[in-house]
């Protein structure tokens, strides 16, 4: 236990590692006060209820994954690039077991169930990763490095379906390079066409 985290960042590491292997529903605060080995008082401390709990944890993965899209962008100023970047950051994810999987995508398939607060801000993390999407292609459209057969909208649709898809099925087949081949594959359609 490293003491330089603060309790309700280890809280929600531990939210984050339990939602990605059993959902919303698939963790209670026994669970992490069992794993971080503080009382559920002390929790319920720092997150009232679960929905407040999953409502920050979202929040807090949506920056990050705001600022690791803004990095690639200040990494490199090719679209082509900046689109094999966001890939292999998964495929690298997902071959050593480090983040696995989209934790706002194993919530998406509970969208049904969520409470709207957290609800809201999975809705929030995706138009976001589709707005960063549709601007990568639509620059490397107008760059002449892809070629897009719809408008950049429906294609960065369909390339977040694929990449989301892709970890399902790397994850249903227990087979990480799965994911490489099916994202490598949609990527290549956008750079021959």
């Amino acid at each position: 236990m490293n003491p330089m985290i603060s309790t309700s960042e280890r809280i929600l590491d531990v939210a984050q590692s339990l939602i990605v292997a059993g959902g919303y529903n698939g963790f209670s605060y026994a669970d992490i006060s069992d794993a971080i080995g503080i009382r559920k008082a002390s929790i319920h401390h720092h997150f009232p209820t679960k929905a407040e709990l999953v409502s920050a944890l979202v929040d807090r993965y949506r920056q990050q994954t705001e600022l690791g899209l803004k990095s690639l962008l200040e990494q490199s100023a090719s679209p082509a690039d900046q689109l094999q970047s966001y890939a292999s950051f998964w495929q690298a994810c997902i071959r050593d077991a480090t983040l696995p999987f989209c934790v706002c995508a194993m919530l998406a398939g509970e969208m049904p169930m969520l409470p709207d607060e957290v609800a809201s801000r999975v809705r929030a993390h995706f138009h976001h990763l589709a707005r960063w999407l549709t601007s990568v292609l639509r620059a490397g459209a107008e760059q002449r490095l892809f070629r897009l057969d719809k408008r950049p909208e429906q294609e960065a649709q369909m390339l977040m379906a694929s990449v989301h898809g892709a970890m399902l099925s790397a994850r249903a087949f227990d087979d990480p390079e799965l994911f490489a081949a099916i994202v490598s594959s949609e990527i290549a359609k956008l750079l021959d066409r």
